[in-house]
């Protein structure tokens, strides 16, 4: 994931915070994105997969059990201090590809086109989860290598966030939104899925190709649209 990611929106919910008070200071209306329940933080996802833990065992030995090199945003979620190789058609590889934890049901390896490309990989856009017919790979550990039959996608953008933010926003989940990023170099993505739950906290994710293609920054200002 990306390194822009941390445990707390400490700077997002100060700015909000600031922008409300400037806003009543001056007696104006005060705009709606500012009275959202829970500031948006919009992180960028690099390729990375998410493993079962018979692929961790075949991978890293039995018994083993992954550790947190970072905490993520989301609660429980960690980017682990493991990576692995993938290797791709035609032999082409990618080392250190990181694993996010705990361990899911279904492993999944998420790249952005980029990536996909650089491969060999045709691979389509999937919601997370969704990997029937999806391309496979093999993964390299220190301990040997695991075969995926499926799962390599690259992941549709989308907002996680909770029973609340949804009735802000009047969405319900797997509806879609649009993120309007006012940067240097101002996009508006379109099909931006909602994933609500009470247990997410209000966050979008894009891959680097569309971080890149917005040069989304620290500091740079998201909105989130019907």
């Amino acid at each position: 994931m990306a390194q822009t990611e941390q445990k707390m929106p400490l700077r997002a919910a100060v700015e909000n915070l600031v922008r409300h008070a400037v806003y009543k200071q001056l007696g104006l209306n005060v705009p709606r994105v500012v009275c959202a329940p829970n500031p948006l933080v919009v992180n960028v996802s690099a390729r990375h997969c998410h493993l079962t833990k018979e692929a961790v065992e075949a991978l890293f030995g039995k018994g083993y059990e992954l550790s947190v090199h970072k905490w993520l945003y989301q609660d429980g979620q960690f980017a682990a201090k493991e990576t692995v190789t993938l290797i791709g058609p035609r032999s082409r590889m990618i080392s250190n590809l990181r694993i996010l934890g705990p361990c899911r049901k279904e492993n999944q390896v998420e790249l952005a086109l980029t990536d996909a490309r650089l491969l060999g990989f045709d691979v389509p856009l999937r919601n997370s989860g969704d990997v029937k017919g999806t391309p496979g790979c093999m993964l390299m550990g220190p301990n040997g290598f695991f075969e995926m039959d499926s799962g390599v996608i690259r992941a549709h953008r989308h907002v996680h966030m909770s029973p609340a933010d949804a009735e802000f926003y009047g969405v319900k989940d797997k509806d879609f939104m649009r993120l309007a990023v006012r940067g240097e170099n101002p996009i508006v993505f379109d099909d931006l899925l909602c994933r609500v739950d009470p247990a997410l906290r209000l966050e979008v994710h894009i891959d680097t190709d569309e971080g890149n293609a917005c040069g989304l920054g620290e500091g740079t200002f998201c909105e989130l649209l019907k």
